[in-house]
């Protein structure tokens, strides 16, 4: 299978392994914190995502439809452009759901990133495996993420390196508007854009 995803991790910055996925533009070489805004409109129909930095200043939009049988989600930059599509589909063999994800709007083999899989239905935690497009048919996951229902936590591993967790969970809820804000901690050089999708599929299945 061609892949587009590059080993990792690349390069260290300021000591931290880089650790890119998706571009190496969203890797800060600092660590830092960012929020990520998940609103309903339109009596729960559409659902849309905004990540912030610190400033507030907008990073990243995620937008979908609730009615939407894969669950379809687009990344976009703060100006509106396509950087990923994450679409969930079914292993007809196992009957498991597994989330890909694609550069900009294609759903091509040739630009899958990586792809996302539950570890086991019945687990108490949410656990997730995150597959390289390199190793995805072979099933080695690269990426854990573990989620807590009780807490609304959320920590994503590599190996076993914590490498980001959600730190808040702040609901707010109104007749017409429902949103919740996570912030979420990063080390140094990991690819904000990466765990900002880890937290969109999370979310969308109501794993946290």
């Amino acid at each position: 299978m061609e892949a587009s995803a590059p080993e990792l991790p690349m390069e260290v910055a300021h000591g931290f392994p880089m650790i890119s996925v998706v571009e190496d533009s969203f890797c800060v070489t600092y660590p830092t914190e960012i929020t990520v805004k998940k609103n309903y409109r339109g009596f729960f129909l559409n659902q849309r995502y905004e990540v912030l930095d610190v400033n507030g200043d907008l990073l990243l939009q995620v937008d979908g439809s609730s009615l939407d049988v894969r669950k379809k989600r687009v990344m976009r930059d703060a100006a509106g452009s396509p950087i990923l599509t994450m679409r969930e589909k079914v292993k007809l063999i196992t009957l498991r759901h597994r989330w890909m994800v694609h550069r900009g709007k294609s759903s091509e083999e040739k630009d899958l990133i990586f792809g996302v899989q539950r570890s086991h239905p019945l687990d108490m935690k949410p656990r997730l495996d995150v597959f390289m497009a390199t190793n995805i048919n072979e099933d080695i996951s690269s990426f854990q993420l573990v989620g807590s229902h009780s807490d609304k936590s959320c920590k994503v591993y590599k190996g076993d390196t914590m490498i980001a967790e959600v730190i808040g969970v702040y609901p707010r809820s109104n007749f017409s508007n429902w949103t919740e804000s996570f912030k979420v901690k990063m080390n140094a050089g990991v690819d904000y854009a990466f765990i900002v999708a880890l937290l969109v599929i999370l979310t969308v299945n109501d794993y946290i």
